[in-house]
């Protein structure tokens, strides 16, 4: 309907139909305050008034730093009132970054969540030419802080009121101006090439891609959803600001990124979203548990534990489930699946999704068989965050489910996947060459990535296409799809698969250094550092075990022969992974050429030069010797 064209004109609907319902919540000093759709409405007026008075126009950029705080998506959702854009960034982003971002989006308007990231805009301040007002969220620490371009959010709002009252109607009419074409954000992408790329949305990308989204799940007005992702994140733009206000259902923000799994279950959300990391990270926690408990316990979680996994495979298969097992699960509800879910904060949830990277297939059983309807999306920055999803009884570990309704997938001739849809983005800010490359003249996103469409209309994804390459007998092989294997390890946080036109696979692997740290501790193997954890030899053994697992589930020439131990994790300050922890493998291969030549070469030692990034842009180096270890001791040399 043309009145419900832009996100704000939702807004208006949800203030005037949904008054007083609960729209966002945030925890603040352990207590949930919570916001209603006519708070939220009056929140967003009073700030968009305040950046009208300031002198914010149609078409300027306004982009956002912090975690999720109400207050940063309202003046994301005020600056589409007065038809601007918005441009998040990472809050863990360091100054180089940002510094690109906010000059090639011609940003006006930062706000802030606090001292800490006002500090990074004052360090860069003399580079941002377009940038007018800096505005914090929180104001502890900002006594001192005293410049004619700094305001508080407070005093924004106060300043929006004063306006309101000589400009009656200002904003409404702002609103009423607004057009489904008009831009609503500039995301960018994670960069794993290069410098990211502003994908530009509009107002019609991101409610059609919701009306597709509504057609192939369930969402209700009472539903309850964790607002914790980056916001700089397509997924996180999608979920808690277009979907809640199309369909208004409240999102939750926690206190901070340390409270997140207690807020989590002390919340217990409906609705949840979350990358494969954070998967990983709750099923290892939950391995770690399961270890340290007494032996009765642990007997009782491993027997429930594999009774489910196998109920889980056989629903999966299309396959009847045998009655002493349908009783096992029985039990197993009320002595460890109900109580885990309750633990990780997973009871209430009526689905949950998975995107951003595959997750391993151990991972995503597991969860589907303590009762989690865990399902797997698959999507881009391009195109709004939803290409295809799965449904609840296809549900699948090796798909990324089937595309939603209103959105064509084909798969071209060199098995790129390729989409048509409303959601496609307009194209990438200021790049109408990277756009061409993208979008071609019938309409179809070439999403980069390699795959197909299996028997069931599901679409499958292999990798990057560019990452897929051959060993050198012409064996396919994908580097992800064995990385994403080495992770499902508890002990294994990254890895880095190299193989292409090379005689054997080999990896490069950077601990969990809590779950690895854990086990040193149970076993008195003293250690100072993360570098020095790395390198003990019982470590190498514990991995070089863990890789053996492993590799009873590969191809025979995918197995992994050789192994080296990173002296430090793969950071994106480093610029070793993006933002959403994909691996850089262009700048990976070059920065980490002497282990590969290593890996080949047959070497059993590598001198490492690791630089490490500060936020504030200082670099140091740490020298050091590695091992390179042999999986088997037979294994090849090349």
């Amino acid at each position: 309907m043309a009145e419900l064209a832009t996100l704000p004109r939702l807004l208006l609907r949800n203030a005037r139909e949904l008054r007083t319902r609960a729209a966002i919540r945030e925890k603040d000093r352990g207590i949930w305050q919570s916001y209603s759709w006519e708070d939220y409405h009056a929140q967003v007026r009073d700030f968009a008034l305040g950046l009208a008075a300031l002198g914010f126009k149609r078409g300027d950029r306004l982009s956002v730093i912090g975690d999720n705080r109400p207050r940063l998506y309202w003046a994301q959702v005020a600056a589409q009132c007065l038809g601007g854009v918005s441009v998040p960034v990472y809050q863990d982003s360091i100054a180089k970054e940002l510094a690109f971002v906010w000059n090639h989006a011609d940003v006006s308007v930062i706000v802030a969540e606090d001292q800490e990231q006002i500090d990074k805009v004052l360090g860069l301040r003399e580079q941002l030419s377009t940038l007018r007002y800096v505005i914090y969220d929180d104001p502890r620490g900002m006594l001192h802080y005293k410049h004619d371009w700094l305001k508080s959010f407070a005093d924004v709002q106060a300043l929006g009121r004063e306006f309101g009252k000589t400009h009656g109607g200002y904003f409404d009419a702002a609103i009423e101006q607004g057009k489904a074409d008009d831009l609503a954000f500039v995301c960018y992408t994670s960069g794993t090439t290069g410098n990211p790329k502003g994908a530009m949305i509009s107002h019609a990308n991101a409610l059609e891609t919701a009306k597709m989204a509504m057609s192939a799940e369930e969402f209700r007005v009472d539903d309850d959803y964790l607002a914790y992702l980056p916001m700089a994140w397509v997924g996180d733009a999608f979920y808690t600001l277009v979907m809640s206000l199309v369909v208004g259902f409240a999102c939750n923000c926690p206190e901070s990124p340390e409270t997140v799994q207690r807020d989590l279950r002390e919340l217990g959300p409906t609705l949840i979203l979350a990358p494969p990391r954070i998967w990983e990270n709750m099923l290892t926690a939950v391995q770690v548990k399961g270890a340290d408990a007494p032996p009765l316990k642990r007997w009782v979680f491993d027997r429930f534990r594999g009774a489910a996994e196998r109920a889980e495979i056989l629903r999966s298969e299309g396959k009847p489930i045998p009655l002493g097992l349908r009783l096992a699960i029985a039990l197993g509800e009320f002595f460890v699946y109900g109580p885990v879910r309750d633990q990780l904060g997973l009871r209430r949830a009526r689905w949950a999704l998975t995107g951003g990277a595959p997750l391993g297939p151990d991972t995503f059983r597991f969860f589907r068989s303590i009762g989690v309807n865990l399902k797997q999306v698959y999507g881009s920055t391009e195109t709004t965050g939803l290409v295809s999803l799965q449904p609840s009884r296809e549900a699948n570990p090796t798909t990324a489910g089937r595309p939603c309704p209103g959105i064509e997938v084909k798969i071209a001739d060199r098995g790129e996947v390729l989409v048509r849809s409303a959601g496609v983005f307009r194209g990438y800010l200021k790049n109408e060459e990277a756009t061409r490359e993208v979008i071609d003249p019938q309409g179809w996103f070439h999403t980069g990535d390699a795959g197909f469409i299996d028997p069931r209309g599901h679409l499958v994804i292999i990798d990057r296409a560019k990452d897929v390459g051959a060993l050198a007998d012409g064996t396919p092989f994908a580097p992800q799809f064995v990385e994403n294997k080495l992770k499902f390890s508890p002990f294994i946080r990254e890895a880095v698969a190299f193989g292409d036109q090379k005689p054997f696979v080999t990896a490069m692997i950077a601990i969990d250094m809590s779950t690895v740290g854990n086990w040193a501790e149970r076993r008195s193997l003293a250690y100072t550092s993360y570098m020095d954890l790395s390198q003990k030899p019982e470590v190498r053994a514990l991995i070089r075990e863990e890789i053996r697992k492993c590799n009873e589930t590969l191809p025979e020439a995918g197995k992994v022969r050789r192994f080296l131990l990173l002296t430090k994790d793969l950071e994106a300050d480093d610029a070793e992974m993006t933002r959403t922890r994909k691996v850089r493998r262009r700048y990976v291969a070059e920065k980490y050429t002497p282990v590969t030549d290593a890996f080949y070469g047959g070497r059993d030692e590598v001198e490492l030069a690791t630089t490490i990034t500060y936020e504030d842009g200082r670099q140091a180096t740490l020298q050091s010797r590695v091992r390179v270890e042999d999986v088997e001791e037979a294994a090849v040399r090349g």
